[in-house]
């Protein structure tokens, strides 16, 4: 019964309102704790070298005019009002608009799109009024392939510098939040407490990371909102106090005074100001986490202004205070009173830890999304929370932050360099998501591409802006950055090279159905009890690898099923809709396909449950098969390669292979293969019952229980997964660039990354691995 059945339209709004400020609430500590602890470092990374605070306060005020118009013009208007409506199915980040580019234009360099793909509820997008300019342009970006190369690299840089805010942002917000115990200490013992305090909080963060946010995750949101309140009290006590008139210095005149009187030097200095808006492209990379309306409201009603107010306050204060000594600097303590100084310390620090954890999180996710798209090497992921989807853990990036976050805070050792750095991979990730966020106006929201273009430059050129600032400062931090993208760059580009002509080397090298029908006559090939499972990258043919193992142990097993795991550009598959089955040879000959469709998000199953699952879906699929012979299909096509898309089963563990009453919707796709691609067939859904007694299809009942009772047979047996393991080289003649590529670098990472085994979860005992040499 549904629990809302029969409340008043009035009563049902409430409760979704009551439903959304619950998020909103939850949303402080999840996605807004990086941004909120921007003010702990921007007015002292602003002042660190380039500008001076004089008596004229020209500096000061047109840094806070600075700081507010960013604010308000980038977290404000361009990501809650426009940025976060380009979602993917409820899901935001970069992958997202790459996901949603993906399904509307062809663009993947990964040769294996299908027209089943489409049908997939979640890859359906919104629909949009039609552009007449929105066909040239998708016709044009699909025409000249190496704009997919370009897009490409696009989304590896904005991901690599996703990355390599992970490793700044925790030690600048961690070192920040510390060094207010340089006014409570002797200039002789904070230089020997700041640095060791700082990194044994790092430890300690990166070392809690297995357990999971969800055991710690309830405290997020109190000691946001905590900090928030603290700010704002702290702000309002500054304004009273020293200058309530300073909301003056909000006018965008002080700005140009600014710049007129600081010239180079006020221009250099926006790669402080910049680091206002740091956090900014969480709320759009935890979209999925909570609703688009939800973070709206807590940004607007808590965070904006508690963060404008925080900055008057700090500015009201250095308005009447001009001293500058070695015990006295420009930064968020020296405006705290005396009396709240130590309470104010602790509850920084514990906003710090919070805001990295936003940081850190968002790094494991958009390393597995990128593991999921070929990418990235494999990795271990570890799903922390049977609860809470999207909560994930991965131990070699986890280790490989801290170690780097460390050497951040032992090598840097002041806020001015790791400012310099953190700003740089802040806006160069922003400078990203304005690009393809003004690709999905045009080809997705099928808007002008006037008003794309009206975008791109309004916030592309704030951003390209404070870009140019930040780069000046390449040798003052700014070269680490740059540095870790450029080796995540190359080793993410090497890794979907690689897997990119692994794949079109299996395409050339697929055997024809012919050669696998052939063999059930050929003279020593026997079968055996038991379920096959041969794991391929191919949606179509027979992979070389199997032709390996037949040669060299001429038996396989009563029931062959090539399995491929596929991903898709979607967050999420249902999984009613997951796996895409079919016949390989007439029925007789008991082989299947099994496409098992993944999106970026989805998580894994592990292996008891995805094998019960698989032989569950191979039963409906003779179900629907039979079915279909009474429906407008003849025998030659069901047997010439057509696949049904079978939903979740009425069958349950113990009584899987009975025949029930169920209702089923079976999608049948044509895959025929047209040198070497393969092509995209019509659709056909047919709809249909299964009964448990029918005397009109008594023989054909027949055949389907002879043909489950096998399966179940052969199930009982055991299932053995037959897997490829690669041997790569690079051609004869290949470039020198080539040959480094492939057979140091890939190599190289595929020799210290997790086996396809592991990430499948295969069990050892059962795995069969054929060796197959790869030419690239």
């Amino acid at each position: 019964m549904d629990p809302e059945a029969g409340q008043s339209p009035d009563a049902l709004k409430k409760n979704s309102w009551k439903a959304t400020l619950l998020l909103a609430y939850q949303s402080l500590g999840v996605v807004y704790g990086d941004l909120s602890i921007s003010p702990l470092y921007v007015y002292k990374s602003t002042f660190a070298a380039d500008i001076k605070h004089s008596e004229s306060n020209e500096e000061i005020f047109g840094v806070l005019s600075f700081v507010f118009w960013t604010l308000t013009l980038v977290p404000l208007f361009k990501y809650v009002f426009i940025v976060l409506r380009a979602d993917d199915n409820g899901q935001g980040g970069t992958f997202a608009l790459y996901s949603l580019i993906c399904r509307n234009v062809n663009v993947s360099l990964l040769p294996n799109r299908q027209a089943a793909d489409e049908e997939l509820s979640t890859y359906r997008c919104e629909s949009h009024p039609e552009s007449r300019y929105k066909p040239r342009i998708k016709t044009w970006i699909e025409k000249h392939k190496n704009l997919h190369v370009v897009l490409l690299i696009v989304v590896m840089l904005g991901t690599c510098m996703v990355i390599g805010d992970g490793v700044l942002t925790p030690a600048i917000s961690v070192f920040s939040a510390v060094s207010g115990l340089e006014l409570s200490l002797s200039k002789a013992h904070h230089e020997y407490a700041v640095i060791p305090i700082t990194c044994f909080l790092i430890v300690c963060l990166f070392a809690l990371q297995h357990y999971g946010t969800h055991r710690v995750g309830f405290l997020f949101a109190p000691i946001i909102v905590t900090w928030l309140l603290c700010i704002s009290g702290l702000g309002i006590y500054n304004i009273v106090k020293w200058n309530p008139l300073i909301y003056q210095a909000l006018s965008p005149y002080y700005m140009l005074k600014f710049l007129r009187k600081t010239r180079k030097a006020g221009w250099m200095s926006l790669g402080g100001i910049l680091l206002c808006m740091t956090g900014s492209e969480a709320m759009f990379a935890d979209l999925g986490h909570f609703s688009y309306r939800a973070i709206q409201i807590a940004f607007t009603s808590c965070v904006y202004p508690a963060l404008v107010l925080a900055y008057m306050g700090q500015a009201a204060y250095l308005s009447k205070h001009h001293i500058i000594s070695n015990s006295y600097q420009i930064g968020f303590y020296v405006y705290v009173p005396e009396s709240v100084r130590w309470p104010v310390l602790v509850i920084a620090i514990l906003a710090s830890v919070v805001g990295s954890q936003a940081i850190i999180s968002g790094t494991f996710s958009i390393v597995s999304q990128s593991q999921s798209l070929g990418c990235f090497p494999r990795v271990k992921v570890v799903h922390t929370s049977n609860k809470v989807h999207g909560q994930i853990y991965i131990p070699e990036v986890n280790w490989a932050l801290m170690i780097l976050c460390v050497a951040v805070a032992l090598g840097f050792r002041d806020t001015k360099h790791m400012g310099n750095a953190s700003g740089l991979a802040v806006i160069t990730v922003m400078l990203v998501t304005t690009c393809l966020t003004s690709l999905v106006m045009i080809l997705c929201w099928h808007n002008s591409p006037l008003l794309a273009l009206a975008f791109f430059l309004v916030f592309g050129s704030i951003e390209a802006l404070f870009f140019s600032s930040s780069l000046v400062k390449f040798l003052d931090g700014a070269w680490l950055p740059i540095l870790l993208a450029l080796i995540l760059m190359a080793i993410m580009f090497v890794w979907h090279y690689a897997t990119i002509k692994k794949y079109e080397f299996d395409l050339q090298n697929k055997l024809s159905l012919d050669w696998l029908l052939a063999l059930g006559n050929s003279l020593g090939i026997s079968r055996v009890p038991g379920i096959g499972l041969v794991y391929t990258d191919l949606v179509s043919g027979v992979p070389a690898n199997f032709s390996h193992f037949v040669t060299n142990l001429p038996a396989f097993h009563q029931i062959l099923v090539f399995v491929c795991i596929k991903y898709v550009p979607v967050p999420l598959v249902p999984a009613s809709e997951r796996y895409l089955v079919g016949r390989v040879g007439p029925p007789e000959f008991r082989s299947y396909r099994c496409i098992v469709r993944y999106g970026y998000r989805d998580v894994h199953q592990d292996v008891d449950s995805f094998e019960s699952e698989l032989i569950t879906s191979l039963a409906d699929f003779i179900h629907a098969e039979a079915l279909l012979h009474h429906c407008d299909l003849s025998n030659d096509e069901a047997e010439s390669g057509l696949t049904a898309v079978v939903g979740s089963s009425p069958y349950n563990s113990s009584t899987k292979l009975n025949l029930r009453d169920a209702n089923m919707t079976v999608q049948i796709s044509d895959e025929r293969n047209s040198q070497g691609k393969e092509a995209m067939g019509k659709v056909k859904r047919v709809r249909f019952l299964v009964e448990e007694e029918s005397e009109s299809s008594t023989d054909g009942d027949g055949v389907i229980v002879e043909e489950l009772q096998e399966l179940l047979a052969a199930q009982e047996s055991g299932t053995a997964f037959i897997l490829g393991h690669s041997h790569i080289r690079s051609k004869p003649g290949s470039s020198m660039v080539k040959k480094v590529a492939i057979d140091l670098v890939y190599n190289f990472l595929r020799r210290n990354c997790r086996g396809p085994d592991v990430a499948l979860r295969l069990p050892p005992e059962s795995l069969l691995e054929v060796g197959m040499v790869y030419l690239l």
